[in-house]
């Protein structure tokens, strides 16, 4: 259980540390760009080639689509309403629009983390070991998302002590999430952990396509397609060890 915690919190903790960098450097925008480009292709490969591929194998492919359908409705519902309340802008590191909110933006970036922080606790029911895979794709993913969200809260006029905090709670979230995934599916049977590994898979393509990809493109320009590419390789070359 307790290294379910840690693997959590590892792969939560670039959010704190993009953080950081945003709110004592000034990292070009391209750079960031490139970088959520390369997790966005990470991600998508992690989502495939590890959660998709073994639901399907384990609970057939009835089960994974409902999941996997499922997590993609609960995540854009979420995602629409987070929208509404101002959380829209959560990847975005330019000043804010003037109906943004500064909690939407943490809730929303809670509903990206937690899928993927309790994924890899039921990474380690499923192969004894962490997937080391989502670890790589959720860590690529989470230094430019707390990056770019820190730089618009701070243009926006937030404290640095509080969007610290923010982003802490936010780390401390991941770990506690990664460490249910793995508790409470502890005993659970195989094809119910398989529709939980496809409604995971469901709501990180549909964060994915609405957050990072559209953020991505708009800092990165139109190479961030081939370092996109670059990541599903890097994730298939990752799966296939």
């Amino acid at each position: 259980m307790l290294q379910a915690a840690f693997w959590g919190a590892f792969a939560g903790s670039p959010i704190f540390f993009g953080a950081l960098v945003g709110l004592y450097t000034n990292l070009p925008k391209k750079i960031t760009g490139l970088i959520m480009s390369f997790g966005t292709g990470v991600l998508i490969g992690a989502a495939s080639f590890e959660l998709l591929t073994e639901a399907v194998n384990e609970g057939g492919l009835w089960a994974t689509s409902l999941g996997f359908l499922s997590g993609a409705l609960v995540f854009t519902f979420s995602e629409a309403i987070i929208s509404k309340k101002g959380g829209s802008e959560r990847k975005r590191s330019k000043k804010r629009s003037e109906n943004h909110s500064g909690l939407s933006i943490f809730i929303g970036t809670i509903i990206d983390a937690v899928p993927e922080s309790i994924i890899i606790g039921v990474s380690l029911l499923e192969q004894g070991t962490v997937s080391y895979l989502m670890v790589i794709a959720v860590l690529i993913s989470n230094f430019p998302e707390g990056l770019s969200s820190t730089v618009g809260l701070k243009q926006d006029g937030y404290k640095r002590k509080k969007i610290l905090l923010m982003w802490l709670i936010v780390v401390c979230l991941s770990s506690i999430s990664s460490l249910l995934g793995f508790a409470l599916l502890q005993h659970a049977p195989s094809h119910i952990v398989s529709i939980i590994s496809a409604f995971a898979a469901g709501g990180i393509f549909a964060m994915v396509s609405s957050t990072m990809m559209p953020e991505a493109f708009e800092e990165g320009g139109a190479v961030v397609g081939f370092v996109a590419s670059l990541g599903l390789l890097a994730s298939l070359l990752l799966a296939s060890i």
